[in-house]
Protein backbone atom coordinates (compact mmCIF):
# COMPACT_ATOMS: atom_id res chain seq x y z
CA UNK A 1 0.00 0.00 0.00
CA UNK A 2 1.21 3.56 -1.27
CA UNK A 3 0.40 6.67 0.97
CA UNK A 4 1.60 10.33 0.75
CA UNK A 5 3.96 11.29 3.91
CA UNK A 6 4.65 14.88 4.69
CA UNK A 7 8.09 14.78 6.50
CA UNK A 8 8.61 18.28 8.78
CA UNK A 9 12.24 18.58 9.69
CA UNK A 10 14.43 21.72 9.83
CA UNK A 11 17.43 19.94 9.20
CA UNK A 12 17.50 19.33 5.48
CA UNK A 13 19.75 16.17 5.80
CA UNK A 14 17.46 14.36 7.69
CA UNK A 15 15.01 15.17 5.33
CA UNK A 16 16.48 13.72 2.40
CA UNK A 17 17.51 10.67 4.71
CA UNK A 18 14.17 10.14 4.72
CA UNK A 19 12.96 10.88 1.93
CA UNK A 20 15.20 8.43 0.23
CA UNK A 21 14.32 5.53 2.43
CA UNK A 22 10.71 6.16 1.70
CA UNK A 23 10.50 6.46 -1.75
CA UNK A 24 12.92 3.41 -2.40
CA UNK A 25 9.70 1.86 -0.83
CA UNK A 26 7.11 3.54 -3.62
CA UNK A 27 5.88 5.68 -1.30
CA UNK A 28 4.98 9.61 -2.33
CA UNK A 29 7.05 12.20 -0.21
CA UNK A 30 6.59 16.26 0.34
CA UNK A 31 8.66 17.95 3.37
CA UNK A 32 8.57 21.18 5.01
CA UNK A 33 11.39 22.99 6.79
CA UNK A 34 9.39 24.33 10.01
CA UNK A 35 5.89 24.17 12.19
CA UNK A 36 3.84 26.32 10.60
CA UNK A 37 5.11 25.17 6.91
CA UNK A 38 4.05 21.87 7.94
CA UNK A 39 0.93 23.10 9.46
CA UNK A 40 0.02 24.85 6.05
CA UNK A 41 1.37 22.06 3.70
CA UNK A 42 -0.81 19.66 5.92
CA UNK A 43 -3.92 21.34 4.84
CA UNK A 44 -2.95 21.76 0.73
CA UNK A 45 -1.26 18.50 0.55
CA UNK A 46 -3.55 16.58 2.30
CA UNK A 47 -1.07 14.14 3.33
CA UNK A 48 -1.65 10.66 4.40
CA UNK A 49 0.63 10.21 7.31
CA UNK A 50 2.84 13.01 8.88
CA UNK A 51 6.37 12.43 10.29
CA UNK A 52 7.37 15.29 12.22
CA UNK A 53 10.53 16.19 13.98
CA UNK A 54 10.04 17.25 17.92
CA UNK A 55 13.09 19.75 18.37
CA UNK A 56 12.73 22.48 15.93
CA UNK A 57 13.07 26.17 16.32
CA UNK A 58 10.18 28.59 16.82
CA UNK A 59 7.25 26.18 17.03
CA UNK A 60 8.52 22.94 18.33
CA UNK A 61 6.91 19.39 17.29
CA UNK A 62 4.63 19.28 20.47
CA UNK A 63 3.24 22.67 19.77
CA UNK A 64 2.67 21.57 16.20
CA UNK A 65 1.26 18.69 16.66
CA UNK A 66 -1.27 20.33 18.95
CA UNK A 67 -2.22 22.40 16.21
CA UNK A 68 -2.65 19.74 13.92
CA UNK A 69 -5.19 17.66 15.69
CA UNK A 70 -7.06 20.94 16.91
CA UNK A 71 -8.31 22.01 13.48
CA UNK A 72 -10.54 19.06 11.82
CA UNK A 73 -9.31 19.41 8.87
CA UNK A 74 -6.44 17.98 9.46
CA UNK A 75 -7.07 16.26 13.18
CA UNK A 76 -7.75 12.94 11.18
CA UNK A 77 -4.46 12.53 9.82
CA UNK A 78 -1.94 10.40 11.40
CA UNK A 79 1.24 11.85 13.34
CA UNK A 80 4.35 10.20 14.16
CA UNK A 81 6.93 12.07 16.09
CA UNK A 82 10.54 11.50 14.98
CA UNK A 83 13.00 12.33 18.05
CA UNK A 84 16.24 11.88 19.02
CA UNK A 85 14.68 12.16 22.90
CA UNK A 86 14.17 8.93 24.75
CA UNK A 87 12.72 10.32 27.88
CA UNK A 88 9.43 9.24 29.28
CA UNK A 89 8.11 12.81 29.65
CA UNK A 90 8.51 13.58 26.25
CA UNK A 91 6.67 10.94 24.93
CA UNK A 92 4.07 11.25 27.20
CA UNK A 93 3.49 15.38 26.31
CA UNK A 94 3.36 14.19 22.55
CA UNK A 95 0.92 11.41 23.10
CA UNK A 96 -0.94 14.74 24.99
CA UNK A 97 0.04 16.69 21.94
CA UNK A 98 -2.25 13.79 19.95
CA UNK A 99 0.74 12.16 18.16
CA UNK A 100 0.12 8.42 17.23
CA UNK A 101 3.19 7.29 17.59
CA UNK A 102 7.56 7.73 18.16
CA UNK A 103 10.03 6.94 15.97
CA UNK A 104 13.41 6.95 17.86
CA UNK A 105 16.69 8.45 16.14
CA UNK A 106 18.74 6.60 14.45
CA UNK A 107 15.66 5.37 12.86
CA UNK A 108 14.98 1.96 12.02
CA UNK A 109 14.05 0.83 8.85
CA UNK A 110 11.92 -2.25 9.58
CA UNK A 111 10.25 -0.04 12.08
CA UNK A 112 9.73 2.69 10.58
CA UNK A 113 7.99 0.84 7.30
CA UNK A 114 5.69 -1.11 9.68
CA UNK A 115 4.22 1.62 11.44
CA UNK A 116 3.25 3.52 8.13
CA UNK A 117 2.13 0.74 6.99
CA UNK A 118 -0.27 0.46 9.68
CA UNK A 119 -0.96 4.14 9.91
CA UNK A 120 -1.53 4.14 6.06
CA UNK A 121 -4.26 1.46 6.27
CA UNK A 122 -6.17 3.23 9.26
CA UNK A 123 -5.91 6.95 7.33
CA UNK A 124 -7.39 4.86 4.06
CA UNK A 125 -10.30 3.27 6.22
CA UNK A 126 -11.04 6.91 7.86
CA UNK A 127 -10.86 9.04 4.27
CA UNK A 128 -13.52 6.19 2.67
CA UNK A 129 -15.69 6.80 5.55
CA UNK A 130 -15.61 10.59 5.24
CA UNK A 131 -15.63 10.76 2.00
CA UNK A 132 -18.74 8.64 2.34
CA UNK A 133 -20.14 10.99 5.20
CA UNK A 134 -20.05 14.20 3.54
CA UNK A 135 -22.86 13.33 1.45
CA UNK A 136 -24.98 13.14 4.34
CA UNK A 137 -23.86 16.67 5.67
CA UNK A 138 -25.53 17.84 2.61
CA UNK A 139 -28.80 15.91 3.55
CA UNK A 140 -29.06 17.79 7.19
CA UNK A 141 -28.40 14.48 8.93
CA UNK A 142 -25.14 14.63 10.41
CA UNK A 143 -25.01 15.24 14.68
CA UNK A 144 -22.15 17.11 16.40
CA UNK A 145 -19.30 14.66 16.97
CA UNK A 146 -18.03 16.56 20.22
CA UNK A 147 -19.99 14.55 23.28
CA UNK A 148 -19.62 10.98 21.48
CA UNK A 149 -15.54 11.88 21.27
CA UNK A 150 -15.07 12.92 24.53
CA UNK A 151 -17.32 10.90 26.67
CA UNK A 152 -15.46 8.63 28.73
CA UNK A 153 -16.13 5.05 30.24
CA UNK A 154 -15.14 2.77 27.17
CA UNK A 155 -15.66 -1.22 27.41
CA UNK A 156 -11.95 -2.24 27.53
CA UNK A 157 -11.13 -5.79 27.31
CA UNK A 158 -7.65 -7.09 28.73
CA UNK A 159 -6.58 -10.39 27.50
CA UNK A 160 -3.48 -11.58 29.79
CA UNK A 161 -2.84 -14.51 31.68
CA UNK A 162 0.03 -12.32 33.96
CA UNK A 163 -2.41 -11.48 36.53
CA UNK A 164 -0.17 -8.70 38.25
CA UNK A 165 0.06 -7.16 35.23
CA UNK A 166 -3.48 -7.43 34.27
CA UNK A 167 -4.99 -5.95 37.30
CA UNK A 168 -1.69 -3.48 37.66
CA UNK A 169 -3.56 -2.43 33.80
CA UNK A 170 -6.88 -2.70 34.83
CA UNK A 171 -6.79 -0.45 38.37
CA UNK A 172 -4.91 2.03 36.16
CA UNK A 173 -7.81 2.38 33.51
CA UNK A 174 -10.33 2.15 35.90
CA UNK A 175 -9.68 5.60 36.74
CA UNK A 176 -11.91 6.37 33.14
CA UNK A 177 -13.09 3.46 31.79
CA UNK A 178 -14.57 -0.14 32.42
CA UNK A 179 -12.33 -2.56 31.87
CA UNK A 180 -12.33 -6.69 32.26
CA UNK A 181 -9.34 -9.00 32.14
CA UNK A 182 -9.80 -12.44 30.57
CA UNK A 183 -6.52 -14.79 30.95
CA UNK A 184 -8.60 -17.19 28.27
CA UNK A 185 -8.63 -16.45 24.76
CA UNK A 186 -11.99 -17.49 23.69
CA UNK A 187 -13.33 -15.41 26.61
CA UNK A 188 -11.89 -12.68 26.05
CA UNK A 189 -12.96 -12.48 21.96
CA UNK A 190 -16.97 -13.44 23.11
CA UNK A 191 -15.78 -10.09 25.39
CA UNK A 192 -14.86 -7.97 22.53
CA UNK A 193 -17.85 -9.10 20.36
CA UNK A 194 -19.96 -7.87 22.96
CA UNK A 195 -19.41 -4.36 21.68
CA UNK A 196 -16.33 -3.31 23.44
CA UNK A 197 -14.23 -0.10 22.65
CA UNK A 198 -10.49 -1.67 22.75
CA UNK A 199 -8.74 -5.20 23.21
CA UNK A 200 -5.53 -5.07 25.12
CA UNK A 201 -3.43 -7.85 24.19
CA UNK A 202 -0.35 -9.52 26.68
CA UNK A 203 1.61 -10.74 23.42
CA UNK A 204 4.72 -12.70 25.59
CA UNK A 205 1.14 -14.79 27.44
CA UNK A 206 2.14 -17.76 28.54
CA UNK A 207 -1.21 -19.74 28.22
CA UNK A 208 -1.87 -18.73 24.30
CA UNK A 209 -0.97 -16.59 21.38
CA UNK A 210 -1.40 -13.40 22.12
CA UNK A 211 -0.61 -12.66 17.69
CA UNK A 212 -3.23 -15.32 17.04
CA UNK A 213 -5.61 -13.73 19.28
CA UNK A 214 -4.78 -10.31 17.26
CA UNK A 215 -5.44 -11.79 14.22
CA UNK A 216 -8.13 -13.73 14.91
CA UNK A 217 -10.06 -10.61 16.55
CA UNK A 218 -8.98 -8.98 13.01
CA UNK A 219 -10.62 -11.67 10.74
CA UNK A 220 -13.94 -11.56 12.24
CA UNK A 221 -16.32 -9.16 11.06
CA UNK A 222 -17.93 -8.44 14.85
CA UNK A 223 -14.44 -7.37 15.52
CA UNK A 224 -12.78 -5.75 12.43
CA UNK A 225 -12.98 -2.33 13.49
CA UNK A 226 -11.99 -2.62 17.10
CA UNK A 227 -8.83 -1.09 17.79
CA UNK A 228 -6.19 -3.66 19.49
CA UNK A 229 -3.57 -2.42 21.89
CA UNK A 230 -0.38 -4.67 22.04
CA UNK A 231 1.64 -5.21 25.20
CA UNK A 232 5.23 -5.90 23.90
CA UNK A 233 8.52 -7.54 25.58
CA UNK A 234 10.97 -4.46 24.47
CA UNK A 235 13.53 -6.38 23.23
CA UNK A 236 11.52 -8.55 20.83
CA UNK A 237 11.52 -6.33 18.00
CA UNK A 238 10.47 -8.73 15.68
CA UNK A 239 7.02 -9.86 17.66
CA UNK A 240 6.14 -6.38 17.87
CA UNK A 241 6.70 -5.53 13.71
CA UNK A 242 4.43 -8.49 13.47
CA UNK A 243 1.75 -7.47 15.77
CA UNK A 244 1.54 -4.07 13.36
CA UNK A 245 1.36 -6.13 10.24
CA UNK A 246 -1.34 -8.14 11.45
CA UNK A 247 -3.03 -4.89 12.28
CA UNK A 248 -2.57 -4.10 15.76
CA UNK A 249 -3.40 0.15 16.16
CA UNK A 250 -0.50 0.56 18.71
CA UNK A 251 2.19 -1.21 20.90
CA UNK A 252 3.51 -0.72 24.15
CA UNK A 253 6.60 -1.99 25.49
CA UNK A 254 7.21 -3.44 28.89
CA UNK A 255 6.97 -3.09 31.80
CA UNK A 256 3.87 -0.54 31.57
CA UNK A 257 3.75 2.75 32.01
CA UNK A 258 0.48 3.83 33.66
CA UNK A 259 0.63 7.39 32.34
CA UNK A 260 1.75 6.21 28.78
CA UNK A 261 -0.50 3.38 29.11
CA UNK A 262 -3.44 5.83 29.84
CA UNK A 263 -2.73 8.54 26.50
CA UNK A 264 -2.11 5.63 24.41
CA UNK A 265 -5.72 3.90 25.43
CA UNK A 266 -7.16 7.65 25.33
CA UNK A 267 -6.05 7.98 21.44
CA UNK A 268 -7.39 4.74 20.50
CA UNK A 269 -10.61 5.30 22.36
CA UNK A 270 -11.19 8.50 20.49
CA UNK A 271 -10.29 6.93 17.02
CA UNK A 272 -12.42 4.53 17.65
CA UNK A 273 -15.40 6.64 18.57
CA UNK A 274 -14.82 9.17 15.38
CA UNK A 275 -14.69 5.96 13.37
CA UNK A 276 -17.86 4.77 14.45
CA UNK A 277 -19.23 8.35 14.49
CA UNK A 278 -18.72 8.43 10.94
CA UNK A 279 -19.92 4.94 10.57
CA UNK A 280 -22.93 5.94 12.06
CA UNK A 281 -23.49 9.15 9.96
CA UNK A 282 -23.28 7.32 6.89
CA UNK A 283 -25.66 4.99 7.77
CA UNK A 284 -28.37 8.35 8.24
CA UNK A 285 -27.46 9.62 5.45
CA UNK A 286 -28.03 6.29 3.59
CA UNK A 287 -31.42 5.88 5.53
CA UNK A 288 -32.30 9.49 4.55
CA UNK A 289 -31.46 9.15 0.97
CA UNK A 290 -33.87 6.53 0.92
CA UNK A 291 -36.69 7.30 3.68
CA UNK A 292 -39.62 9.99 4.24
CA UNK A 293 -38.39 11.97 7.44
CA UNK A 294 -41.65 12.90 8.20
CA UNK A 295 -43.21 9.24 8.00
CA UNK A 296 -40.65 6.78 8.00
CA UNK A 297 -41.62 5.19 5.63
CA UNK A 298 -39.83 4.94 1.64
CA UNK A 299 -39.52 7.74 -0.55
CA UNK A 300 -40.16 8.26 -4.24
CA UNK A 301 -36.95 8.44 -5.38
CA UNK A 302 -36.42 5.28 -3.50
CA UNK A 303 -39.68 3.67 -5.18
CA UNK A 304 -39.03 4.36 -8.22
CA UNK A 305 -35.33 2.64 -8.08
CA UNK A 306 -37.12 -0.26 -7.13
CA UNK A 307 -40.02 -0.02 -9.06
CA UNK A 308 -38.44 -0.19 -12.27
CA UNK A 309 -36.87 -3.51 -11.91
CA UNK A 310 -40.13 -5.29 -10.57
CA UNK A 311 -41.94 -4.03 -13.16
CA UNK A 312 -39.07 -5.29 -15.96
CA UNK A 313 -39.37 -8.59 -14.25
CA UNK A 314 -42.85 -8.94 -14.74
CA UNK A 315 -43.25 -7.44 -18.37
CA UNK A 316 -40.46 -10.61 -19.01
CA UNK A 317 -42.83 -13.41 -18.10
CA UNK A 318 -42.50 -12.97 -14.40
CA UNK A 319 -45.21 -12.66 -11.94
CA UNK A 320 -47.42 -9.62 -12.43
CA UNK A 321 -46.91 -6.45 -10.22
CA UNK A 322 -49.86 -4.19 -8.98
CA UNK A 323 -49.80 -0.69 -7.69
CA UNK A 324 -51.87 1.15 -5.28
CA UNK A 325 -51.96 5.20 -5.74
CA UNK A 326 -53.32 6.19 -2.09
CA UNK A 327 -54.64 10.09 -1.78
CA UNK A 328 -56.16 11.28 1.65
CA UNK A 329 -59.68 13.18 1.15
CA UNK A 330 -59.99 16.37 1.59
CA UNK A 331 -56.33 16.86 3.11
CA UNK A 332 -55.85 20.63 2.25
CA UNK A 333 -58.96 21.12 4.17
CA UNK A 334 -57.67 19.52 7.51
CA UNK A 335 -54.34 21.70 7.35
CA UNK A 336 -56.55 24.79 6.56
CA UNK A 337 -58.91 24.37 9.52
CA UNK A 338 -56.38 22.84 12.35
CA UNK A 339 -53.10 23.58 11.13
CA UNK A 340 -50.49 21.91 9.50
CA UNK A 341 -49.31 20.45 13.12
CA UNK A 342 -52.27 18.37 12.80
CA UNK A 343 -52.00 17.58 9.17
CA UNK A 344 -48.51 16.26 10.12
CA UNK A 345 -49.81 14.14 12.72
CA UNK A 346 -52.76 12.97 9.80
CA UNK A 347 -50.04 11.47 7.79
CA UNK A 348 -48.19 9.95 10.56
CA UNK A 349 -50.85 8.01 11.51
CA UNK A 350 -51.99 6.74 8.10
CA UNK A 351 -48.08 5.88 7.14
CA UNK A 352 -48.89 3.57 10.30
CA UNK A 353 -52.04 1.89 9.11
CA UNK A 354 -51.27 2.01 5.62
CA UNK A 355 -47.29 -0.87 6.42
CA UNK A 356 -49.76 -2.51 9.26
CA UNK A 357 -52.28 -3.46 6.03
CA UNK A 358 -50.00 -4.34 3.35
CA UNK A 359 -47.67 -7.22 3.14
CA UNK A 360 -44.24 -7.50 4.19
CA UNK A 361 -42.87 -7.86 0.57
CA UNK A 362 -45.13 -4.73 -0.53
CA UNK A 363 -42.96 -1.69 -1.11
CA UNK A 364 -45.32 1.73 0.71
CA UNK A 365 -43.66 4.73 0.27
CA UNK A 366 -44.81 8.31 0.29
CA UNK A 367 -45.17 9.54 -3.57
CA UNK A 368 -45.94 13.23 -2.09
CA UNK A 369 -47.81 15.40 -0.31
CA UNK A 370 -51.02 13.46 0.76
CA UNK A 371 -50.22 11.01 -1.97
CA UNK A 372 -49.17 7.65 -1.25
CA UNK A 373 -48.22 4.50 -3.58
CA UNK A 374 -47.60 0.59 -2.47
CA UNK A 375 -45.95 -1.15 -5.09
CA UNK A 376 -47.21 -4.91 -5.09
CA UNK A 377 -44.66 -7.93 -6.76
CA UNK A 378 -46.17 -10.90 -7.49
CA UNK A 379 -49.75 -9.69 -7.35
CA UNK A 380 -52.85 -10.15 -9.71
CA UNK A 381 -55.49 -7.26 -9.35
CA UNK A 382 -58.14 -9.00 -7.71
CA UNK A 383 -55.46 -9.22 -4.65
CA UNK A 384 -54.33 -6.26 -4.62
CA UNK A 385 -57.92 -4.64 -5.05
CA UNK A 386 -58.84 -6.74 -2.03
CA UNK A 387 -55.98 -5.19 -0.01
CA UNK A 388 -56.99 -1.49 -1.10
CA UNK A 389 -60.28 -1.77 0.39
CA UNK A 390 -59.29 -3.71 3.60
CA UNK A 391 -56.88 -0.29 4.09
CA UNK A 392 -59.80 1.91 3.00
CA UNK A 393 -62.25 0.41 5.58
CA UNK A 394 -59.18 0.26 8.26
CA UNK A 395 -58.96 4.24 7.62
CA UNK A 396 -62.35 5.02 7.48
CA UNK A 397 -63.69 2.69 10.09
CA UNK A 398 -61.69 4.10 12.77
CA UNK A 399 -61.25 7.87 13.50
CA UNK A 400 -57.69 9.69 14.34
CA UNK A 401 -57.16 10.70 17.50
CA UNK A 402 -54.79 13.88 16.95
CA UNK A 403 -53.17 15.55 20.05
CA UNK A 404 -54.79 18.94 20.69
CA UNK A 405 -58.32 18.19 19.16
CA UNK A 406 -61.25 17.35 22.02
CA UNK A 407 -62.64 14.82 19.25
CA UNK A 408 -61.29 11.98 17.11
CA UNK A 409 -61.11 13.01 12.99
CA UNK A 410 -62.47 11.23 10.57
CA UNK A 411 -60.17 10.86 7.74
CA UNK A 412 -61.24 8.33 4.76
CA UNK A 413 -58.54 8.07 1.14
CA UNK A 414 -59.32 7.39 -2.32
CA UNK A 415 -57.42 4.00 -4.16
CA UNK A 416 -56.50 3.80 -7.73
CA UNK A 417 -55.82 -0.04 -8.31
CA UNK A 418 -53.52 -1.04 -11.94
CA UNK A 419 -51.89 -3.96 -12.56
CA UNK A 420 -49.09 -4.49 -15.28
CA UNK A 421 -50.31 -5.63 -18.17
CA UNK A 422 -48.06 -7.32 -21.30
CA UNK A 423 -44.69 -6.80 -22.42
CA UNK A 424 -44.59 -3.19 -23.40
CA UNK A 425 -45.76 -2.07 -20.18
CA UNK A 426 -43.58 -0.01 -17.95
CA UNK A 427 -43.40 1.85 -14.57
CA UNK A 428 -44.69 4.91 -15.82
CA UNK A 429 -47.80 3.47 -17.78
CA UNK A 430 -48.40 1.44 -14.22
CA UNK A 431 -48.56 4.59 -12.46
CA UNK A 432 -50.36 6.55 -14.73
CA UNK A 433 -53.01 4.40 -14.67
CA UNK A 434 -53.42 4.43 -11.42
CA UNK A 435 -52.98 7.92 -10.62
CA UNK A 436 -56.35 7.91 -13.30
CA UNK A 437 -58.13 5.52 -11.33
CA UNK A 438 -57.50 7.87 -8.33
CA UNK A 439 -59.17 10.76 -10.14
CA UNK A 440 -61.83 8.43 -11.38
CA UNK A 441 -62.50 7.65 -7.17
CA UNK A 442 -62.51 11.13 -6.36
CA UNK A 443 -64.79 12.13 -9.31
CA UNK A 444 -67.56 9.51 -8.16
CA UNK A 445 -67.83 10.80 -4.73
CA UNK A 446 -64.32 9.71 -2.59
CA UNK A 447 -63.86 7.10 -0.23
CA UNK A 448 -63.96 4.22 -2.14
CA UNK A 449 -61.40 2.17 -4.35
CA UNK A 450 -61.06 2.16 -7.88
CA UNK A 451 -59.23 -0.02 -10.62
CA UNK A 452 -57.81 0.82 -14.44
CA UNK A 453 -57.09 -2.19 -16.30
CA UNK A 454 -56.05 -0.11 -19.36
Amino acid sequence: MSARILVVDDIEANVRLLKAKLEAEYYDVIAACDGPSGIEMALTERPDIILLDVMMPGMDGFETCRRLKEDPATSHIPVVMVTALDGRRDRLTGLEAGADDFLNKPIDDVTLFARVRSLARLKQMIDELREREASGRRLGVIEGANARLNRAGARIVIADDNDRQARRIADELAVEHRPVIESEPDKALMAVRARADLLIVNTASRGFDGLRLAAHARSDEAMRHTPILAIVDPDDKSRAIKALELGVNDILAKPVDPEELSARVRTLVRQKRYTDYLRSNLDLSLEAAVTDILTGLHNRRYMTSQAGALVKRAVLGGDPVSALLVDIDHFKRINDTFGHDVGDEVLREFAVRLATNVRAIDLACRYGGEEFVVIMPDTHLKDALRIAERLRLHVSGTPFRVSGLSEPLTVTISVGVACTLGKDDTQEALLKRADAAVYEAKAHGRNQVVSRAA
